[in-house]
């Protein structure tokens, strides 16, 4: 439809869509989500067991105990405030939001919290406990069989419905202050501040949306920090491959087995100029350093912790094997309990092909040597 530009008559043109009960409503719903942060204690930032002679320390920033379990919660936050404030979420309307599970669950409470509707659209693959969770929270789950249709669905029932499609795919990184106000990035480095290695060598990120590596690496850079960024990539993901090449339009032909992590296109929101380095990890790695995590530490988590331990692991391999001393930190992402059918089911690592022993071994050899065979 064109619209025909009106006439004009020398009068001044004015008109005011001010909505005294919308403002209301977003008022107290932005209290609301910021009274929840203002509720919650900062993340532990617990060790990972490594020999003393090594002067090495491995710290893994534990975002499982957030009040919906995992790192989404900091995202979720975040981008409902970025959607409230900039008028995109309304009253009465749903947020719908494409996830693998765990930003779903996140953004969920969120929802509640301020009374909209909210519909995960995710792959039929996710797990059962996830999909638990987003339901409890008043969420609604709506499944994809190719996890590649999930854009096109969400923005399909955003138009739909006249809801926001909150597209964390696209806004993480710029919803989240990089700058400071308690993000992930200056809470770890607040809690190092009494540590013998302050400053990390490495910190290791993962990266679903992108978002937690690009928050980290503004921070770092913008404090004037020597610390470098890693990002660990998993089996079926595009993010390693596109980094690599400079190419932003690769694709993959299915979706990653480790939840939360992995995407089959270059995502917006991965920012690929702030990142020093990536691994490529293979899923049954991830698997095995997170069985490895819960025999060291006595604490289960899913599979997106086991692929940035890997890669943790394998640069305090390389500080041993230089003699350097420092620290690294990597993330605890979410809990085990969600995925124990899972990462800590042998019939599904059989039904999936996955063989961890190598990785274990590799893993257990480390800790008892120095050396690294993964």
């Amino acid at each position: 439809m064109r619209t025909t530009q009106q006439p004009r008559t020398g009068e001044t043109l004015d008109v005011d869509h001010s909505d005294t009960t919308y403002r209301g409503w977003l008022k107290e719903a932005v209290r609301k989500v910021q009274a929840d942060a203002n509720r919650s204690a900062d993340t532990h930032l617990l060790r990972f067991p490594l020999p003393e002679k090594w002067g090495i320390d491995l710290y893994l920033k534990d975002e499982s105990t957030h009040p919906t379990g995992s790192l989404k919660h900091r995202l979720a936050r975040s981008l409902f405030l970025y959607g409230l404030c900039n008028g995109w979420i309304r009253p009465g309307r749903p947020v719908i939001e494409a996830s693998s599970g765990s930003t779903a669950v996140s953004e969920a409470y969120f929802a509640k919290l301020i009374g909209v509707p909210f519909i995960a659209v995710m792959p039929r693959t996710t797990s059962a406990e996830k999909c638990r969770l987003i339901e409890f929270h008043g969420g609604q789950c709506h499944f994809v069989d190719d996890s590649r249709k999930m854009y096109e669905e969400s923005a399909r029932l955003a138009a739909e419905t006249g809801g926001h499609y909150m597209d964390q795919f696209t806004y993480a990184e710029r919803a989240t202050d990089w700058r400071g106000n308690n993000n992930i990035a200056e809470s770890i480095f607040r809690q190092l501040e009494l540590e013998r290695f302050p400053e990390p060598a490495w910190i290791v990120a993962t990266a679903g949306t992108g978002g937690t590596s690009a928050t980290i690496a503004r921070y770092v850079h913008y404090t004037q920090r020597d610390t470098r960024i890693c990002v660990a990539d998993p089996d079926n993901s595009c993010f390693f491959e596109g980094w690599t090449t400079g190419d932003p339009d690769v694709t993959c032909d299915c979706g990653s087995r480790i939840e939360g992590i992995g995407r089959p296109r270059m995502e917006p929101s991965f920012v690929p100029g702030a990142v020093d380095r990536m691994m490529k990890v293979p899923d049954a790695a991830s698997v095995a350093a997170v069985r490895a995590l819960e025999r060291a530490i006595g604490r289960k988590a899913g599979g997106s912790t086991g692929t940035g331990l890997w890669s943790a692991l394998k640069i305090v391999a390389e500080m041993v094997a230089e003699g350097r001393r420092g620290s690294v930190v990597t993330l605890l992402c979410d809990p085990g309990d969600r995925y124990l059918d899972k990462y800590y089911s042998d019939t599904w690592l059989t039904a999936q092909n996955l063989d961890i022993a190598p990785y274990t071994t590799a893993i257990d050899t480390l800790l008892e040597t120095g050396v690294w065979s993964g």
